[in-house]
């Protein structure tokens, strides 16, 4: 792969293929957490018990995890074109998702979340990887947009139950649609100029893939990261109902609507910082922030409301707002061949260990006797990845990140 500038003939062509991406993630994205948006009345509906009930969102994590694992182990990251595996994952999400309305029980529920959570690490990774051939200059803005739209469609769902009306069946039908039809919007998409080359599968070069101290330092600050990330949207839903008490169903999904919503903006500036000031500058910067959140939505619980929102659309910006720069990192410092691996195992890494921290999370509420304090488990997490990234500072190969400002 030549490193070059983007043309500026192409210029017009790259932002319409980013914007089109970005619409299928936002609309693929929404079976991630629609099961989580419905939690309450599925914990009704099934009489579910707390374990039952961080079963169902830990299984999305443990399914990417899976997924994730296979697509890394076969090189199908760097074997398939982008828009192949997004397309067959979308709609393999969109069914897996739909074929809730039917499960009878907690246990068929959990494997279908499972399964979402499989496909899922065919959709994501690759639209990383796609958007990457069309940006060479600007990259960390445009893994910012695609973050930024993951993250609005996250968000969703929460959205969709905090405007009442709907069952719990209409919150999953709507996320099964719009996931179906952002996976037709992939047919319209395509590579860029600056592809990364196939790659053969070899088992060995998984190793190869993670092998270099500059892609290993981007994959320990990612997983500092998502210790607090996937915990905090999971939870935080369950934090709010908590801290309004009965009979705030609506609002607590509003504010978390509004919470998780924040990051997405906050995406796609925080790329834009990192391609002028560096990405390992922007992500301490933001891990700082988002860490002292966790530890800050302690304290806000015993103020007004208003505290409470504040340091959660805070929090709600920040915890997401450096996530693409980690794979910005790897596409600029990783093997080109392959990229798509190093990625969906980065990726994979990540989510495995989302899934501890949703599941340590309740212990958390259970030891701490509620949930004022239960978010300071997840502190630990963004102090680490901050440790990380001043030392992958320090290398000699930051001088191929962000154009060599590290």
């Amino acid at each position: 792969m030549t490193l070059t500038a983007s043309p500026p003939a192409g210029a017009a062509r790259r932002w319409r293929v980013l914007l089109g991406l970005c619409a299928c993630v936002v609309l693929g994205m929404t079976t991630w957490f629609s099961a989580a948006a419905v939690l309450p009345q599925l914990r009704l509906r099934w009489a579910l018990s707390e374990t039952a009930a961080a079963w169902l969102t830990i299984s999305v994590q443990l399914g990417f995890l899976l997924g994730a694992l296979g697509a890394a182990l076969t090189g199908l990251p760097d074997r398939l074109p982008p828009r192949r595996m997004m397309l067959l994952s979308a709609l393999g999400a969109a069914l897996a998702n739909l074929a809730l309305l039917w499960a009878p029980g907690p246990g068929t529920a959990i494997a279908l979340r499972l399964l979402t959570g499989m496909l899922m690490a065919g959709l994501y990774p690759p639209a990383l990887k796609l958007v990457s051939t069309w940006f060479l200059e600007g990259r960390g803005l445009a893994l910012g947009s695609v973050i930024g739209a993951l993250t609005l469609g996250s968000a969703l769902p929460h959205a969709v139950n905090a405007a009442g009306g709907l069952p719990w069946q209409g919150v999953i039908l709507a996320a099964s649609a719009a996931t179906l039809l952002g996976a037709l919007g992939v047919l319209g998409l395509r590579e860029g100029p600056y592809p990364f080359p196939r790659a053969r599968f070899e088992l060995r070069r998984l190793h190869h893939a993670l092998a270099g101290r500059a892609v290993l330092l981007a994959t320990a600050g990612y997983l500092g990261h998502m210790w607090e990330l996937y915990a905090m949207w999971s939870w935080m839903l369950s934090y709010l109902r908590a801290r309004l008490g009965e009979g705030s169903g609506s609002l607590a999904s509003l504010l978390t609507f509004a919470m998780v919503a924040a990051g997405a903006p906050a995406c796609v500036l925080a790329g834009r910082m990192a391609d002028r000031l560096g990405r390992t500058t922007v992500t301490i910067g933001l891990m700082g922030c988002s860490g002292l959140c966790a530890a800050l939505i302690g304290l806000a619980w015993a103020g007004p409301l208003w505290l409470v929102l504040l340091v959660g659309l805070v929090w709600g910006a920040t915890v997401i707002a450096d996530s693409a720069q980690f794979s910005a990192i790897v596409t600029e410092v990783g093997d080109p061949a392959l990229v798509g691996t190093a990625l969906t195992a980065q990726l994979g890494l990540g989510f495995a260990l989302t899934a501890l921290a949703i599941g340590v999370v309740p212990w958390a509420v259970e030891g701490l006797g509620g949930w004022q304090w239960a978010f300071l488990v997840l502190v630990p997490g963004p102090l680490l990845g901050m440790l990380a990234m001043a030392r992958l500072r320090g290398l000699p190969e930051a001088a191929r990140i962000a154009g060599g400002r590290g």
